[in-house]
């Protein structure tokens, strides 16, 4: 390789950690002579691919950039007043800079360890607390996909809480009101048909509310900008014994009377204009509201406030047992990636402005508005609105005339299939945007000029007096007290610095693939071509991304083996659902709507029934034998026995124990055999990725997890991807959108039931969370085929040197024919129990006192922890982590020989936290350099858990989920 040649391939040097003397080194230690004999000994012959990707070659991080910057010239920024969900928002540079283009934000794993993720804890608790504040109902959940994907969610809660059972549904229909934003219109459909849920489109003013219905939706501020007062209509739902979920927006309930003070039962809607760039449709985070009837049924994570081991408050993640690894086919949402970091960047915008500030800020946006309104109609305009916040709604003679002059000015307006415009201001509008949207509206009468007079009267007469807001809300210290720069920028340094994330240590958690997330893939995001577009610009305003979408979308067809890729999935568990909802459509598009028999191995992840479940698909668990493997013999019986039925079965591939199956072929053969399709589970792809495929080995359907495989970051819970690769045949079933293409194909309903449509949204966006895919495309543009290739032969090479390091001393569970793993294990812990008294919480908690994130814990068996390396971590980081597992080893041999206390141990009292370790007092059987330095390597770069170990049973028993009064906190004062 000449210079030039090792100039372009320099990014695969800098993503793959162990260089070739390691690699040597690695390999002997396996036992193995060459890397190519590794992949040989673990990859079946059978499903081996020997073909090269065609995929472009790789190009250095410098010429990645430049050439970005290009496509990025395609697009167009222009000055955007479409809304309808989705708005122009100032992003504080002290959070840009320090939360979203941080990766000690962007890195974090999944609050799951709580003692070392007290920070980003905090900050979704704010988050909670800002969402219950602004809608005045007390249970909020720590964010949500979309707002579309939320109001489903409200949807199906409400379905689930009045039918019980699903075979005998006595209250099948939902009111939806007309004036409700098409895609959440569109992505209730989608949620609705499978489950035999009624839509009933209307005005909510006619609508006639009986026994029949179990709940019913309506927009506030309504999609078309007026202000209806609901209070009538919600007491005519809850007088039919129903419930009521408001679709609302954050910003404007700063003025308006809250949801929960009308009475509604949930509230959801986007956080997207606190602080988040609209990214040509996200990632933003969704939230859910409600009251505290609903605290066993809310969908997602919620944040709640517990004690540590030695009486402090600590926060932690409440009520796990709704979670799906606990429920599987009985859980009523298949809800698994949140969006922490964005919900994290919309909290920090609602404490640096404050309720004041917030308010200053809606109270601008609305002058502006009530100052056009008034000039467009001295110009001779009708505005159909009585009463709005942000947005007006005119009438228009010739709407294309209208078009053609924003065109030409750089703006973008709304316009409905009626010939309405609606034009909506926001946080980014200026006095001078005022006037530019005069012009052009002055075009349509001749005027060439025109003026404003801007009224600073802040009474705001356009809203009306009786939804206008009197309650108080963010009264909480946290967020009265970092308004200026200086404190912003510490308290979130405060926060960081109580979490691990992937610049501290390595994140070995087994199926969740905590790779680099390499500085180069991510700089894109924050520009504004990429950022600034809303996600229902003209076509011809984001070629630049359509390049990027299209060539994304052939390459993810080419590494997965199929022939086309849906990118709008915006979560791993929503790519799931529409991989499923996908064959769903193809057996019903080809006589085979009875087939609903969906059959999923016990192993598999919780949300995989979940998800097959809100498929409208009957779920029936195939056996694991005794090495972990797909009982094959199961399999077959239970395929011929439901062969008239059967819809697919749902895989994961390498398995979940982290083995290349070799049956895996047969099993596909045997599900096509009886009139099935293949879903196989993108989970594990990072062990796939150049060597096999899902198409090569015989799936029909696939969900990546680009924030797995593909490196967008895991952003302390999500922001995640989950695009579908399909087959040839299932092609012309694949997502569809109201906003798109096919933006004609169907009518709202106006009153009658809607039943059928072609088609389904899965998100709200056309392209889910577009701005974070191109973190995907640089992935791969700049490891090229052979790249790619070799970071999944190194997550197996590393997995591989781990496995041969610690088997002398745990014993590993499963393996493949030829003792190999793939690119993760499992170490079994349960004998620790009965010889110890050490159980794998233990083990979970110590790895934080010598500086790591624990692995995977009890998944996918109890007792055991999964450790998936990546093939970004070098040696000296695997071996470190080695030396922790084996010292942690040589703790529990000193208990079952008696040297070591059985209770009052390290590994029992873990995670030590400096106030512990530096008390006067100390009781222990144990030193306080054990505890705290248990090896040399832990004194260079000590990470200290903020709390000790968290009481996850008082936490349940009395839940609290928005930040405590002022009061909790002096009384924790006194008593400590």
């Amino acid at each position: 390789m000449n210079l030039f040649e090792q100039q372009a391939n320099e990014f695969a040097g800098r993503h793959i950690g162990p260089n070739e003397k390691e690699t040597s080194g690695m390999l002997k230690t396996i036992g193995i002579g060459s890397l190519d004999e590794l992949i040989d000994r673990t990859i079946p012959a059978s499903i081996r691919s020997r073909k090269p990707l065609d995929l472009p070659g790789a190009i250095s991080e410098y010429d990645y950039l430049r050439t970005l910057r290009q496509i990025a010239s395609l697009n167009k920024v222009y000055k955007s007043y479409i809304g309808q969900g989705y708005y122009g928002t100032i992003v504080p540079s002290v959070i840009l800079r320090n939360v979203f283009e941080n990766p000690g934000w962007y890195t974090q794993y999944t609050p799951y360890q709580a003692e070392i993720s007290q920070g980003r804890l905090e900050s979704l608790l704010n988050f909670q607390t800002m969402v219950s504040d602004l809608t005045a109902l007390p249970l909020a959940n720590a964010s949500l996909l979309d707002e579309g994907t939320a109001a489903a969610e409200a949807m199906t809660m409400f379905f689930n809480l009045k039918n019980r059972d699903h075979d005998h549904v006595t209250t099948p229909k939902f009111f939806v009101d007309s004036n409700i934003f098409a895609q959440t219109k569109d992505l209730l459909l989608t949620r609705a048909q499978p489950i035999g849920i009624e839509l009933v489109v209307g005005d909510f003013r006619k609508a006639a509310i009986d026994s029949s219905y179990f709940g019913a939706i309506v927009q506030y501020p309504a999609s078309d900008g007026s202000i209806p007062d609901y209070r009538a209509f919600i007491q005519q739902v809850h007088g039919a014994g129903a419930f009521v979920v408001m679709a609302t927006d954050l910003l404007a309930l700063t003025l308006l009377t809250p949801p929960g003070e009308l009475g509604a039962d949930v509230a959801v809607g986007s956080s997207q204009r606190f602080g988040v760039p609209m990214g040509f449709g996200g990632p933003h985070a969704a939230f859910f509201t409600a009251k505290d009837d609903f605290k066993r049924s809310i969908p997602g994570r919620i944040i709640g406030v517990s004690i540590d081991a030695q009486g402090n408050r600590a926060l932690r993640m409440a009520l796990q047992t709704r979670e799906q690894h606990i429920k599987r086919e009985k859980a009523t949402s298949n809800i698994c990636t949140a969006q922490a970091l964005l919900a994290n960047m919309s909290a920090m915008y609602a404490v640096y402005h404050g309720a004041e500030g917030l308010t200053a800020i809606a109270k601008r946006v609305s002058l502006l508005t009530r100052t056009l309104a008034a000039e467009l109609e001295a110009m001779g305009f009708t505005n159909l609105n009585t009463s709005y916040f942000d947005t007006l709604h005119f009438k228009v003679k010739d709407p294309i005339a209208l078009r053609d002059a924003a065109d030409a000015h750089g703006i973008n307006f709304f316009y409905s299939p009626a010939g309405t415009v609606s034009i909506t201001l926001d946080e980014t509008t200026t006095q001078e945007d005022v006037i530019n949207i005069l012009s052009v509206f002055g075009q349509l009468t001749g005027t060439s000029l025109v003026s404003a007079t801007f009224d600073v009267d802040d009474r705001l007469s356009n809203i009306p007096s009786a939804v206008t807001r009197v309650s108080e809300f963010l009264t909480h210290p946290v967020f009265n007290t970092y308004h200026s720069e200086t404190k912003m920028m510490r308290y979130l340094r405060s926060l960081e610095n109580k979490d691990l994330s992937l610049n501290t240590s390595m994140i070995s958690l087994g199926s969740c693939t905590m790779k680099l997330n390499a500085a180069s893939e991510l700089i894109p995001v924050s520009w504004p071509e990429f950022g600034g577009l809303h996600p229902f610009a003209p076509a011809d305003q984001w070629k630049g991304y359509r390049q990027i979408l299209t060539e994304l979308e052939q390459w993810l067809s080419e590494i997965t083996g199929f022939a086309a890729t849906s990118l709008q999935p915006n979560s791993g568990a929503n790519g799931e659902y529409a991989g499923l909802l996908t064959i769903r459509a193809y057996h019903n598009a080809n006589k085979g709507s009875h087939r609903d028999v969906m059959l999923i191995p016990i192993s598999a992840h919780g949300t995989n029934p979940a998800s097959a479940i809100m498929a409208g698909m009957k779920v029936v668990v195939v056996k694991s034998d005794d090495e972990g493997h797909i009982d094959v013999t199961d399999l077959k019986e239970k395929a011929a026995q439901y062969k008239d039925t059967l819809a697919g079965l749902m895989v994961t591939y390498p398995s979940t124990h982290g083995v290349f199956e070799e049956s895996i072929r047969d099993i596909c053969k045997t599900i096509h055999d009886n009139g099935g399709l293949v879903y196989m589970d993108g989970a594990n792809m990072n062990a796939q990725v150049g060597l096999t495929s899902p198409g090569h080995i015989g799936a029909d359907v696939c969900h990546l997890n680009l924030h797995k495989t593909f490196a967008i970051p895991h952003g302390g819970g999500g922001p995640g991807m989950g695009p579908i690769c399909v087959t040839a045949k299932l092609k012309p079933y694949l997502p569809a959108h109201v906003h798109g293409t096919d933006a004609e194909r169907r009518a709202a309903g106006n009153g009658q039931a809607v039943t059928g449509a072609s088609g389904h949204a899965v998100s709200a966006a056309p392209f889910g969370s577009a701005s974070i895919l191109l973190i995907s495309y640089a992935y791969i543009k700049m490891l090229g085929a052979e790249g790619v290739t070799n970071a999944t032969r190194y997550a197996i090479l590393n997995a591989n040197y781990m496995k041969a390091r610690l088997e002398k001393y745990y014993k590993i569970l499963y393996s493949g024919a030829n003792g190999t793993c793939a690119h993760e294990f499992i170490v079994d812990l349960r004998p620790f129990k009965a010889s110890a008294g050490v159980e794998a919480e233990d083990v979970a908690k110590r790895l934080m006192d010598y500086g790591f994130h624990a692995p995977t814990l009890s998944f996918p068996v109890p007792g055991t922890i999964m450790i998936e390396p990546t093939e970004s971590e070098d040696k000296a980081e695997l071996d470190r982590f080695c030396d922790a597992l084996i010292g942690i080893y040589e703790e529990i041999r000193a208990i079952e020989e008696g040297k070591s206390d059985k209770t009052d141990n390290a590994l029992k009292n873990a995670p030590h936290t400096q106030q512990v370790i530096i008390a006067e007092e100390w009781k222990h059987a144990y030193t306080r350099n054990q505890a705290a330095f248990p090896l040399p390597y832990v004194r260079e770069n000590k990470f200290w858990p903020s709390v000790a170990r968290v009481n996850n049973t008082h936490g349940d028993r009395n839940l609290i989920c928005t930040c405590e009064p002022v009061s909790s906190y002096a009384e924790e004062a006194i008593a400590n």
